[in-house]
């Protein structure tokens, strides 16, 4: 049977202030799109990190409605930080059909736009088809599917050249009681979903391109990470992300520059969560 998934498209984190999370994302030297504005029955707005393949995004509520409460009820109960995760789909419809003949629980079908602003004024229209695994499907976190109408759209070639080098996700870093058990679980959910193991983290392939997740205890994170206060992410979901940078140099030169504190993990720096509203950000 055809699985429709073929890796992980962008990263969602939840913030309480969305302009606030933004300029600090802007201080650590990314390069964030302008602001989108989506529909007023979603109540909600964006702002996202593009890298050549995936990207990063920063969402927040400017209204409480019907449509945005249970993401609203997660922020509030879990924290801030990295809530879910968005994965590759060529057609939603499709998806939704094929995904249940492989026996793989979904809802929420939806189609939407937003408007999207350009660094010359002008103004298009990104247009997307979502459908979201059922919370049975998912150990934790929410995973859900993206169908791109409009790629160019969201991909600008404006976009895609950061002052600190970043260039991708590597990775979305997890906490897990039972890592093993929850890297099958999520496997399951991409076609080329397989599961190794490496010294106590348990990484989910999740298709070519595509960065991996991987699954670490609370206990095997924090050596990893010493210096970030785990306990500020959000609680139940995802714990950060691996950023690829091309020039690690030219990564810890503009962290110098602007002030921002790093410290250095095995495979290269990262930012603490405390610092980057909820999000474990390491660069690689």
């Amino acid at each position: 049977m055809f699985h429709p998934v073929t890796g992980i498209d962008h990263c969602v984190a939840l913030t309480q202030d969305l302009d606030s999370t933004a300029e600090k994302y802007r201080a650590m030297g990314f390069r964030l799109s302008p602001r989108g504005t989506h529909s007023k029955a979603k109540g909600s707005a964006n702002y996202t990190i593009m890298f050549p393949q995936d990207y990063f995004e920063l969402l927040g509520f400017l209204a409480e409605t019907e449509v945005n409460a249970p993401r609203r009820e997660m922020l509030a109960t879990m924290g801030e930080g990295l809530h879910a995760i968005s994965c590759r789909i060529e057609n939603a419809n499709a998806a939704e059909n094929s995904l249940a003949d492989l026996g793989i629980k979904t809802q929420e079908l939806n189609s939407f736009s937003r408007p999207v602003q350009r660094s010359d004024g002008s103004e298009n229209v990104a247009s997307f088809s979502t459908l979201t695994f059922s919370p049975s499907e998912v150990p934790f976190g929410s995973v859900f599917m993206c169908q791109h109408k409009t790629p160019e759209v969201v991909w600008m070639p404006e976009l895609l050249d950061h002052p600190n080098g970043a260039c991708g996700l590597d990775a979305v870093l997890a906490i897990s009681d039972t890592p093993e058990q929850d890297a099958l679980a999520f496997a399951r959910l991409w076609a080329n979903g397989t599961v190794t193991e490496s010294d106590g983290c348990f990484s989910v392939a999740t298709g070519p391109n595509s960065a991996a997740l991987m699954l670490f205890t609370a206990e095997n994170l924090a050596k990893l990470f010493p210096d970030a206060n785990l306990e500020t992410t959000a609680q139940g979901a995802f714990a950060g992300i691996r950023i690829k940078t091309s020039d690690s140099e030219r990564l810890k030169t503009f962290l110098s520059k602007s002030q921002i504190p790093y410290s250095v993990s095995s495979d290269g720096v990262y930012l603490c969560p405390q610092n980057a509203s909820g999000v474990l950000l390491e660069f690689v």
